[in-house]
């Protein structure tokens, strides 16, 4: 089969993340990220921004329940469902009002809720700096598992790998666009979200972001730096409840190149400084 996802142009539209607070951390992201928040009853709270959308959900802090992934046509979608089924994968019927009719949902070994879909326009007031959400990168205590349920079975192209000194890989970054990567994992101890990331475009906009965040009291815990794979300007900070947040900036575009093996040390996450590993 030489369909993979790069054909449907994937790319992720937006996460849903769960929290004992739901309109405590909804205030943080329209105060921070420039959104405008919705209530969709107490236990749930919606954040919706220029290509940026977040939901909230009352539950365990920092837990993903799910995330979903656009296309921009029904027959691209239509693609990537037929190879799910081909590949044995159960899938079942997702309703979002922000998707079209026809979304499905999947779950990864590690029980992540994975879903597709057309999206839907949104409308929004708050304007903002450019940011659109971009990738998804999770942690697992079996990578393996990872990489041949996402590029095996959904598609998704390896970009680069980060292989420790006993050939073991300890991370992978994957795309499903031209972008870098939209989804990757690192090995570690937990099983669950590691970050999530915005691309701002130019470097000049980390700048913008940070000052921005700044006036608001908060701090980086990381950066600013350069990836080795990816190649991309980024900063690290962390909402209220802890998820961390990317800023990222001239990510590397892709246009037919076989993925890189990186070695497992601190320069390959940050060639400009320090570091940190998950293992």
């Amino acid at each position: 089969m030489h369909y993979n996802i790069l054909n449907s142009e994937v790319f992720l539209d937006h996460l849903s993340i769960e929290s004992t607070n739901p309109e405590r951390i909804a205030h943080f992201y329209s105060e921070n990220m420039m959104m405008d928040k919705i209530s969709i009853s107490k236990n749930e709270w919606h954040c919706i921004g220029s290509n940026r959308l977040l939901i909230f959900q009352k539950g365990t802090n920092k837990k993903l329940s799910f995330a979903a992934f656009g296309c921009k046509s029904q027959k691209k979608l239509n693609k990537i469902k037929e190879r799910v089924l081909l590949k044995n994968i159960e899938i079942k019927n997702f309703n979002s009002i922000y998707l079209k009719k026809g979304s499905f949902s999947i779950y990864d070994p590690d029980k992540n809720k994975i879903v597709f879909g057309v999206p839907l326009k949104r409308n929004f007031k708050k304007k903002g700096y450019h940011a659109p959400l971009q990738h998804l990168t999770l942690q697992s205590l079996d990578i393996k598992k990872f990489i041949n349920f996402y590029n095996k079975k959904l598609g998704f192209v390896i970009s680069d790998r980060v292989v420790d000194e006993n050939g073991e890989i300890t991370t992978c970054f994957l795309r499903s666009n031209k972008q870098h990567h939209t989804i990757a994992c690192f090995k570690a101890q937990n099983i669950g979200i590691d970050h999530h990331s915005y691309e701002v475009g130019k470097w000049n906009l980390i700048r913008d972001w940070c000052d921005h965040i700044s006036r608001n009291g908060l701090t980086l815990f990381w950066g600013p730096g350069r990836h080795g794979p990816g190649n991309n300007l980024f900063v690290f900070f962390e909402d209220c409840d802890g998820n961390k947040i990317e800023l990222s900036a001239e990510l590397e575009l892709i246009k037919n190149r076989k993925y890189i093996d990186w070695p497992h040390e601190s320069r390959t996450l940050n060639l400009w400084g320090k570091s940190f590993l998950r293992i």
